[in-house]
């Protein structure tokens, strides 16, 4: 076979590649397979056919066709890409290449084409472009956070709507300047902007909570995100930045914090001024009246029967007022839980107390860890008001309480069988179950407090307190 065949039939069993010529005038003079795939006609249906007809209307129009036959002579090739027409009507986009094709003269024998399909191709960067330009839209947009990027050595390259807003420069102020311009004199002193670069990329991330400068000289508490960018190659292409104004929460959670402070201290105090109270009660007024009875008991011993009766209910006034001072004592601070603990105390308060209201009860002790006697106090406050309520809104016949030492601390749960909440508990709203001072109590002391609740079904509050190394003291 002789090698111009070869090449012929090479040429003509190509499928990915339309590749055909052109006589000087434009008219298609060969035809091959991938021709006749990407574009539809078969051989005999278009060869002696001007090119044109392969181009839309509008190019046809602008003379397009003819336009990049004169193209291809004076630079002696043309590539293009644009749309194209199949046999169907239908369109696709196109890699043309047009070659003038001289004989030894130089005089213009023809053209040869090659048109390649790379629709897919174009629809594939296209959708980029368009995920690209959507994301930069929402960067751009976005006022919450300052998002921006640095060059390799922390330069300003990009700069958001947020950014702006939350730093006070415009972008033409900012491009292209350091951004430790952000940074008060003693980071810079300290050499934190470039730590932070140079710790970003050890780690592929960093984050930052610290004051900021904004243009006026202001400061501000930001949350900063620094996330370095590389290539394929692993080449450091610069760093992705986003700041957050967090001056506001974190004032928010100083005045919370200093807030709880001082509800801790006025918690301690009270609780300091009960035991005083109780203790004293309990040692001094109540020893005096249990002697006080006893003296009566012994006078009554030695009067005439007739007279006996007098110093009978002198007798029971004092034990009546016994009674009362012993309950006094327990709502203020039963001696048992500094003695004895958390668990003695709350049985003896479900046994002298809670036993009179009606109510079943079930004490539950799981505890692996006795918890300080600070923590058993702020439990026992808040099992007591859970109680409370029980007796006064629930309508409960059984109340079941569960101790358990859990996650380094200490859980306490109060169930009752009584009517529920009707409605989703919220402890704002809902001041007369007290349980705002149940929840403030357990946050005071560093722990949370919940309340679930099902309607005909019951109530069950639960609290957990951490449990901080005993000092050995009391509350």
């Amino acid at each position: 076979m002789h090698p111009d065949d070869g090449y012929r039939l090479l040429v003509h069993d190509v499928r990915d590649y339309a590749i055909f010529m052109l006589d000087p005038g434009g008219h298609i003079v060969s035809w091959n397979t991938g021709a006749e795939r990407i574009k539809g006609y078969r051989e005999e249906e278009i060869l002696g056919r001007h090119f044109s007809v392969l181009y839309p209307p509008e190019d046809i129009e602008r003379g397009k066709p003819e336009r990049e036959l004169r193209d291809a002579v004076a630079a002696g090739r043309l590539e293009d890409e644009g749309w194209r027409l199949r046999k169907d009507g239908t369109r696709f986009w196109a890699n043309v290449i047009i070659t003038p094709l001289l004989d030894k003269g130089g005089r213009l024998l023809g053209f040869g084409k090659i048109t390649r399909d790379v629709t897919d191709r174009r629809d594939a960067e296209q959708a980029l472009r368009d995920s690209e330009e959507r994301f930069r839209l929402l960067v751009q947009g976005v006022r919450d956070y300052g998002i921006f990027m640095l060059d390799p050595a922390g330069h300003i390259i990009s700069w958001n709507v947020g950014a702006q807003r939350i730093n006070g420069y415009a972008e033409h102020e900012i491009l292209g300047k350091h951004f430790s311009i952000f940074y008060p004199p003693e980071a810079i002193a300290d050499g934190k902007p470039e730590r932070e670069l140079r710790e970003a990329i050890a780690d592929g991330r960093l984050e930052d909570e610290g004051w900021r400068l904004r243009k006026d000289g202001t400061r501000f508490w930001a949350n900063v995100i620094i996330t370095p960018l590389f290539d394929e190659a692993g080449k450091l292409c610069g760093f992705g930045k986003v700041t957050r104004d967090m001056t506001e929460r974190r004032n928010t959670e100083q005045a919370l914090a200093e807030r709880r402070r001082l509800l801790g201290h006025l918690v301690e105090a009270q609780e300091l001024e009960r035991r005083r109270i109780a203790w004293d009660v309990h040692d001094d007024s109540i020893q005096a009246m249990v002697a006080v009875g006893m003296r009566l008991q012994l006078l009554a011993a030695r009067l005439p029967e007739a007279e006996r009766a007098v110093i009978d209910q002198l007798d029971d006034s004092v034990r009546a007022s016994v009674a009362r001072l012993r309950n006094l004592v327990v709502h203020l601070r039963p001696t048992a839980i500094d003695e004895h603990g958390l668990v003695p105390a709350l049985s003896g308060y479900l046994r002298d107390v809670v036993a009179t209201w009606g109510l079943t009860t079930d004490l539950t002790d799981e505890l692996t860890v006795e918890p300080t006697t600070t923590t058993a106090v702020t439990l026992f406050r808040i099992c007591q008001e859970a109680l409370t309520n029980v007796r006064k809104h629930a309508g409960a016949t059984r109340v079941e309480i569960l101790l358990t030492s859990t996650d380094g601390g200490t859980l306490a749960q109060v169930r009752d069988d009584g009517r529920g909440f009707p409605e989703p508990v919220n402890p704002d709203t809902q001041q007369h179950f007290g349980l705002i001072e149940m929840r403030e109590r357990a946050e005071t002391a560093g722990g949370w407090w919940s309340v679930t609740s099902t309607p005909d079904e019951g109530t069950t509050v639960r609290c957990w307190l951490p449990d901080p190394p005993a000092t050995g003291g009391g509350s």
